[in-house]
């Protein structure tokens, strides 16, 4: 197993003896390699949070975990989202919607839309490619959405690019792998 890491490491640039170049640098080098990995993942986490304010969405780009929308959308494929909260929801629409004691946000299309006495709106989901509603993944007791519920509104996508994150949440070595790998390129990339 050793020998498959070294050859990987290898292919991707970093010298044959990885540890030893570790040893060889000095600490200012170190502190510099890691300020510049600090300042890599806090521009990410800015653009996020840019996004986020950008597009009124709280998860602007959200990945297809399952096959439930398909045709329109197939497990992997990357969504961006938007949410305007006062332009109306219509039937017809695609929503990503959180539902109370779920981590995971579900993509699914508006069936039908109720106005209460009072003005407030309700509505109901269904996946193009389910039999039924959504009431059976609602909270119990739960019979309709609320506008407070939504994630967001798909505004467009980019096919299957997001088949990586299912893999590395399918197979949590891989991910640490690439997180290493990554984290390893940083730390001793010298440019």
């Amino acid at each position: 197993a050793m020998g498959t890491v070294e050859v990987i490491l290898e292919l991707l640039g970093f010298p044959k003896d990885l540890f030893g170049e570790v040893r060889r640098m000095n600490f200012r080098q170190i502190i510099n390699q890691v300020l510049n990995f600090m300042m890599i993942v806090f521009s990410a986490l800015m653009i996020w949070k840019g996004l986020m304010v950008v597009t009124g969405s709280e998860s602007p780009i959200v990945v297809v975990l399952s096959g439930s929308m398909e045709p329109a959308f197939y497990r992997g494929d990357l969504l961006f989202l938007t949410y305007n909260r006062t332009d109306p929801i219509r039937v017809g629409e695609i929503l990503v919607f959180k539902i109370e004691g779920r981590d995971i946000p579900i993509v699914h299309r508006v069936l039908k839309l109720h106005e209460d006495n009072d003005g407030n709106i309700k509505f109901l989901t269904k996946g193009d490619n389910n039999r039924v509603d959504d009431r059976g993944l609602f909270a119990p007791g739960q019979l309709w959405l609320r506008p407070k519920d939504v994630v967001g509104r798909a505004r467009g996508f980019v096919p299957h690019i997001g088949i990586v994150t299912i893999l590395m949440n399918d197979y949590p070595p891989l991910k640490f792998a690439l997180l290493a790998v990554l984290g390893a390129y940083v730390l001793l990339h010298k440019e």
